[in-house]
């Protein structure tokens, strides 16, 4: 039978549910998160409505800002997670107000299921096909790309060290 303190999964992956310190975090009130969470998520929907008002598109046409907006939420996310699980020691609230909160807020992956449904309704169904594989190749590509940027950028020399060894 496994052991329960291994295979479960902790409610906050930034607490290693082995250490009794970081296990206390998990029994405290949620306010402070969410209210990260809140404040960040306002300002990435701000940031993407202003995308879309300066970047309108017509029925039957490329959702560009839509699309820009996912794939540069992406690079962002992969850039992130580098700095913030490999770099630097974080303040508990920084990955849900920037993670969750602001490129939760900013990318729309709602908007661009529901602009796929109306390039099909506007009988633009090789654009919604072209948008439906664009988008998730060139996202996937981002977050590897920001997550590669990243690493490199911030360790260089172990790269470099890491290529030679091969």
């Amino acid at each position: 039978m496994p052991n329960e303190t291994t295979t479960a999964l902790p409610t906050d992956s930034d607490v290693d549910v082995r250490v009794r310190r970081q296990r206390l975090e998990l029994r405290r009130a949620p306010w402070a998160v969410l209210g990260a969470i809140s404040a960040g998520g306002v300002l990435g929907a701000e940031a993407r409505y202003g995308l879309t008002v300066a970047w309108p598109h017509r029925p039957g046409q490329f959702p560009w800002a839509t699309f820009v907006t996912n794939v540069t939420g992406c690079l962002l996310i992969g850039a992130l997670m580098v700095l913030l699980t490999e770099v630097w020691t974080p303040h508990r609230l920084l990955r849900p107000f920037l993670g969750v909160g602001v490129l939760g807020g900013y990318t729309t992956f709602s908007t661009y299921a529901v602009d796929i449904q109306q390039l099909v309704a506007a009988h633009a169904a090789r654009t919604a096909l072209l948008y439906l594989a664009g988008t998730l190749l060139a996202a996937l590509t981002a977050v590897y790309a920001g997550i590669s940027v990243t690493r490199l950028a911030t360790h260089p020399r172990h790269h470099i060290r890491r290529k030679e060894t091969r």
